[in-house]
């Protein structure tokens, strides 16, 4: 990284951010309280509370949103006149899966092969601490010049919405002329990238229900409809022969038109078994960031270990729907659920429940906030040339935001690079990742004052 000040001074401030991020990390602040206590969340935001207020924060607040959770607030004043600029991060994490399967112990970050490892480093607890080191670095370099206000929500990663309704009902709080979004991530380490559109998403609960109850399968099997089986047949008819997604009356054929993903690289970030093909139609991009995608998130019913030979009565799953920009959410989740009714088989009685949903995004690269991140990026990574990449994954927030200001700009960055593996075990954050794209929004936010 090319010597100034700012620079050094992210450099300088490393150590400690370190140290922030293992104490950030060390909550286990998953918003699933029928799994992790409400306690490890709140501690969490406590933490992010009191940090806001040791930089001068004015106005911090634990905001108590609609769906049980709590969202951390609060506001650095700016020069008289200046622009405000609305930073975002969540400190819910994903559960760990199997804690086994972690090289390291999940919530202990730890550093290995200069990487450093534990759930929410890079999503997004990472993207806390890269706020804090940006708004350090031009305190330390000059002053702020415009007004900054934070908010880190505590059920990004459960699609509940909380935050989202709390700002509809308080639209003055989140007010701002530009928001940058700290929860996306460069296209590959060493590359600055903006994410300039999300998938949307839905999910739906669907169970199938065929008898009173679970009979013997050696005295009834052959002719009792089996509900496990009808669920799989049910499920099963969401992909095509190559694996695309396929529900009836959603378009598949979309294409993307800006940054290429080469197969052979997207095998290696997704760690693709040899010999296992890739599925869908179309280009990687296509298939990432502009076509829909269904994924079956969980099944109920018996685990292997202790089955008995029985015909099932009932059986569930919950099925995520991704949906790329330019579809509503509320259509696609009336067609899943259309979908997953009319290709049930036997005649089994089926519900379906929606339990989420997000809209959509895509962003105008061609505003003056984009202008002034690019040469920031450029400044933070030199020889490189900022990058517009979609994001598979859904941050309905933003189109709240967008409803809600829309004049504000919306900027997308982060640290969720392929390399983190965020959502699957050893996630991590690369340390030159989280110090060259503080640089680069202290840069911007100076940029962007004028």
């Amino acid at each position: 990284m090319s010597s100034n000040p700012v620079a050094e001074t992210v450099a300088a401030l490393l150590p400690r951010a370190r140290q922030e991020l293992a104490e950030l990390v060390a909550f286990k602040s998953v918003a699933d309280f029928d799994q992790y206590s409400r306690s490890e969340s709140e501690g969490a935001a406590n933490w992010i509370a009191d940090a806001l207020r040791a930089e001068g924060f004015r106005d911090v607040a634990l905001l108590d949103t609609p769906d049980g959770t709590q969202s951390v607030y609060g506001c650095l004043p700016g020069p008289e006149g200046a622009k405000t600029v609305l930073l975002y991060a969540h400190y819910d994490v994903q559960p760990p899966l199997d804690e086994a399967a972690w090289a390291t112990p999940p919530f202990e970050l730890t550093e290995r092969d200069g990487r450093w490892y534990g759930r929410g480093a890079a999503d997004c607890k990472g993207g806390v601490i890269m706020h804090l080191l940006a708004l350090r670095a031009l305190k330390a370099n000059g002053g702020i010049p415009v007004t900054v206000k934070v908010v880190v929500e505590g059920s990004e990663e459960q699609g509940t919405g909380g935050l989202e309704r709390y700002a509809e009902q308080h639209p003055d709080l989140l007010a701002a002329d530009t928001i940058v979004i700290g929860d996306t991530g460069n296209f590959r380490v060493g590359l600055p990238t903006v994410t300039s559109t999300l998938r949307g998403m839905t999910m739906v609960r669907v169970q199938v229900d065929t008898l009173e109850g679970n009979l013997h399968s050696g005295q009834f099997g052959g002719a009792a409809p089996d509900a496990l089986a009808a669920l799989i047949r049910t499920l099963d008819s969401l992909r095509a022969e190559d694996g695309s997604t396929t529900v009836d009356g959603l378009a598949a054929d979309s294409t993307w038109d800006g940054l290429a993903y080469d197969e052979q690289q997207f095998r290696a970030d997704a760690k693709v078994l040899e010999g296992v093909e890739l599925i869908g139609s179309g280009t990687v991009a296509d298939r990432l960031w502009a076509r829909p995608a269904v994924t079956v998130l969980g099944i109920d019913c018996p685990p292997v270990v202790g089955a008995t030979p029985s015909v099932h009565a009932s059986a569930r799953a919950l099925v995520s729907l991704r949906v790329p920009p330019g579809v509503d959410a509320a259509e696609a989740t009336k067609l899943l659920q259309a979908h997953l009714q009319a290709h049930t088989p036997w005649g089994a009685r089926v519900r379906t429940e929606q339990i989420g949903q997000g809209q959509a995004f895509r962003a105008d690269t061609t505003s003056p906030a984009y202008r002034a991140m690019a040469e920031a990026m450029a400044a933070a990574y030199p020889g490189e040339e900022l990058q517009y990449a979609g994001q598979g994954g859904s941050i309905p927030l933003c189109n709240t935001l967008a409803a809600l200001y829309p004049q504000a700009e919306i900027l997308l960055i982060g640290l969720s690079e392929p390399e983190a593996q965020i959502h699957a075990v050893n996630e991590s954050v690369s340390p030159e990742e989280l110090e060259r794209l503080s640089v680069a929004e202290a840069l911007f936010l100076r940029a962007y004052a004028g």
